[in-house]
Formats: structure tokens, sequence, C-alpha cells
């Protein structure tokens, strides 16, 4: 999405989910859960192909979940990347973290899902930011496995 609040498609979502009849159950579908990923990135209306498919499937409610970034989670997430990069005050990943500080408070993704024949269905919507925090965040997860990793190892290596 070209846009870096996806508020106002919030809005048109909620009104356009509810005008066909639909509940919201306020509710994330995870990675874990058997999906199929609504495909429609060329097309900015590509959601509303998705709610009236949900509609047409028969499906009395859809799933709606919204992440929002949060200051304080942004503030963690610097901080992490201060500890992992440290005393380097130009590294990549603290500079992509302090980058993200003018998104706080933004809405970045928002996902639509509902539930046929044991399958979930689902429409994600995100903007560019929001999918580089994530991207981020995967990082410096990935960077304190390595380190716990390492500690444990040479733990062991001690005894």
């Amino acid at each position: 999405m070209s846009t870096d609040n996806l508020l106002s498609l919030k809005d048109d979502m909620v009104a356009f989910i509810e005008g066909h009849g639909l509940r919201r159950v306020p509710g994330f579908v995870t990675e874990d859960i058997p999906s199929i990923v609504w495909e429609g990135k060329d097309n900015p209306d590509a959601w509303k192909d998705f709610v009236e498919m949900a509609k047409h499937a028969g499906a009395p409610f859809v799933t709606f979940s919204e992440m929002f970034l949060e200051a304080e989670e942004l503030d963690a997430l610097i901080e992490q990347a201060r500890e992992m990069n440290f005393p380097d005050e130009e590294a990549g990943e603290l500079v992509e973290a302090q980058w993200l500080r003018k998104y706080a408070g933004m809405l970045g993704y928002i996902q639509i899902g509902f539930v046929y024949q044991g399958l979930v269905f689902l429409h994600e919507s995100t903007t560019d930011w929001y999918e580089r925090y994530q991207d981020l965040l995967e990082d410096i997860d990935a960077f304190q496995d390595i380190v716990i990793d390492d500690a444990h190892e040479q733990d062991d290596e001690d005894e």
C-alpha cells in the first residue's frame, strides 16, 4: 500500500463488512493455523472482493485484527538494537529502528479472515514500514537466539 497509516482503510473496511451484514470477531489468525492468503496486491480494492467472497461462502462473521506501532514496543526494539550493536551507533539495525519512530502510533497492518470447510481464508493489508518493522524484529530475535545458544554452549563446555 502507498499510505503510511491504514486508519482510513480500516474505517472503510468496517463499514463495508457491516454493510454486507457480517459481524467482526476480534482475533488474529496465527501462522500455525492452516490458511490460504488472498492474493490481490495489484488491486487496492481486493479486500472488498474478499469480504464479498466471505458473504458468498456463507460466513456469519470475519475475524478482524489490526496492529499499531506502539511507542513502547518501538523503544524496546531500539534498545535491543543498541545492545546488539554496542558500541556502533551507526549500525543498520539501530538506524532502521530509529527511522521507524515517525510511524509510532500509526496503523500498519490489518488482517481479515473467514473459515470455510476447515480452512481459514485471510486477507492482509500492510504498509511498507510495517513489513520493515517485522523484518527487523525477526532479525533481532534471530541474533538473540544465536547469542543465547552460544552462551549455553559455553556454559556446557565450562562444566
